[in-house]
C-alpha cells in the first residue's frame, strides 16, 4: 500500500476491488457517461450495470475537448453536451448510483473541475457519496490542488499509466494514487478492439513492482473472453466503449439499460472464469 493511502482509510473503490480479490477474482469496472440518452437514462443504465455484476462504476462528466475518448464515447458525449449536462447533474447521478451500494468514481478531464472549484467539487462529491476521481489528463506533478482536496475529503484519486511510462513515472504515479492505478492497455484512445494490448500484462507487472497495490486495466476490453484474459493478471477489468455502444444501439432508454445489464452479467461471468 502506498504511503499516502496508509494515512487514510481504504476508499470505496479500493474496498470493492479487495472484496473481489477475496473471492478469488478481479473486479468489474463499468464506465458510462452521464447524460446519455439523458441524465435519468444514464442513471438507469449505471444501476443496471451494478445489478448485472459491476463492482465499481465510473460516471463520465461530459467535456467538449476530450483527449482519450474514441469515436463511440465521443458520439454519446456529444449528445450529453447537447443536452446541457452539467457537473450538478453528474453529482445527482453519483448520489443515485451510490445508493445501490456500488463504489462510484467520476471519470473527468480536469478543466471542468478546475472551473467548478477543486475544493468545492471535492466537498460536493464526498457529500453525494462518490468515491473519488479518475483524471486521464492530469499527472501527479500538476495535481497539488486535487491531492490536497482529496486528502481533506477522504476521496480516492486515480491517475493513469501507459506502456510508454518509465519506471520512475510508474513509481511516482503509484505513490500518488489512492484506490488503484489505471493501466491503459495501449497507446491510443478508447474503443472496442479484437485484442487487448499485448503489453498490458507487462505494464501491470511493472506498475506493481513500482509500488502499486491495485492495478486495473482499461482500453480495448469489450468481450467476456477479453475480461477473462485481463482478469488473469489485473486486479480490475475496466469496460467503457462496449457499454456505451449498447446504449447507442438501443431504441429506448429502457432497452439500453437492459442491454447494459446483460453485458454486465456476461462480463461479470468473464472475470470469474479462470483463463
Amino acid at each position: 500500500m502506498s504511503t499516502v493511502e496508509t494515512s487514510a482509510r481504504v476508499g470505496k473503490a479500493a474496498a470493492a476491488i479487495d472484496a473481489a480479490k477475496a473471492e478469488g477474482r478481479a473486479a468489474l469496472v463499468a464506465y458510462l457517461p452521464v447524460g446519455y440518452p439523458d441524465v435519468d437514462g444514464s442513471v438507469a443504465a449505471a444501476k443496471a450495470a451494478v445489478a448485472g455484476g459491476a463492482d465499481v462504476v465510473e460516471l463520465g462528466l461530459p467535456y467538449s475537448d476530450p483527449t482519450m475518448d474514441g469515436a463511440t464515447i465521443q458520439k454519446a458525449v456529444d449528445v450529453c453536451l447537447a443536452n446541457r449536462t452539467r457537473p450538478a447533474d453528474v453529482l445527482r447521478a453519483v448520489e443515485a448510483v451510490a445508493s445501490t451500494g456500488a463504489a462510484v468514481l467520476v471519470m473527468t478531464y480536469y478543466p471542468p473541475i478546475d472551473r467548478y472549484g477543486v475544493d468545492r467539487w471535492a466537498a460536493d462529491l464526498a457529500s453525494a457519496g462518490g468515491a473519488g476521481l479518475i483524471t486521464p489528463d492530469l499527472i501527479p506533478d500538476e495535481a497539488g490542488a486535487w491531492i490536497a482536496a482529496s486528502d481533506e475529503h477522504d476521496l480516492e484519486r486515480v491517475f493513469l499509466v501507459a506502456p510508454s511510462s518509465t519506471d520512475a513515472r510508474l513509481a511516482t504515479t503509484s505513490a500518488a494514487c489512492r484506490g488503484f492505478v489505471y493501466a491503459a492497455s495501449l497507446m491510443g484512445v478508447t474503443g472496442t478492439r479484437a485484442t487487448v494490448g499485448s503489453g498490458a500484462a507487462e505494464l501491470v507487472r511493472r506498475t506493481r513492482a513500482a509500488g502499486a497495490e491495485r492495478v486495473c486495466v482499461g482500453l480495448g476490453v469489450s468481450t467476456p473472453a477479453q475480461a477473462t484474459e485481463v482478469a488473469g493478471y489485473a486486479d480490475g477489468v475496466i469496460v467503457g466503449s462496449a457499454f456505451v455502444q449498447r446504449l447507442l444501439d438501443a431504441d429506448s432508454s429502457a432497452a439500453g439499460a437492459r442491454a447494459v445489464g446483460e453485458l454486465a452479467e456476461a462480463l461479470a461471468e468473464g472475470v470469474r472464469t479462470r483463463p
